[in-house]
């Protein structure tokens, strides 16, 4: 979306880890097809809760986690497979310095 001065206008969303959407919530939040985020739970980048589609309800943090995987896709052209990939090993990384921290450790 652009201003009438041509400029992007940017949207801001602030969720909480106990703010629920619906499939369809998170089709829009995130610009896509509902099939965009059918391959990403396929994938297992996330985990609704539900069996079916239309009954899932993913948590806050699948907002971020669904943006980060469409935006690995489309800016470094990897698929699927590479993004979530990509997600896991950045989750485990996040995982190590945490608990580096906690220890007193520097990274």
């Amino acid at each position: 979306m652009t201003t009438e001065n041509g400029l992007p206008q940017y949207s801001i969303c602030i969720l909480e880890e106990q703010t629920q959407l619906t499939l369809a919530d998170l089709c829009g939040a995130c610009s896509v097809q509902d099939q965009q985020i059918i391959e990403l739970v396929e994938a297992g980048v996330l985990e609704p809760q539900g069996r079916e589609p239309a009954r899932w309800i993913f948590v806050g943090a699948s907002l971020h986690r669904a943006r980060k995987a469409l935006r690995l896709q489309r800016d470094l052209d990897i698929g699927l497979a590479g993004a979530a990939l990509a997600l896991e090993l950045m989750d485990e990384i996040e995982s190590l310095r945490t608990r580096l921290r906690a220890v007193g450790g520097e990274y």
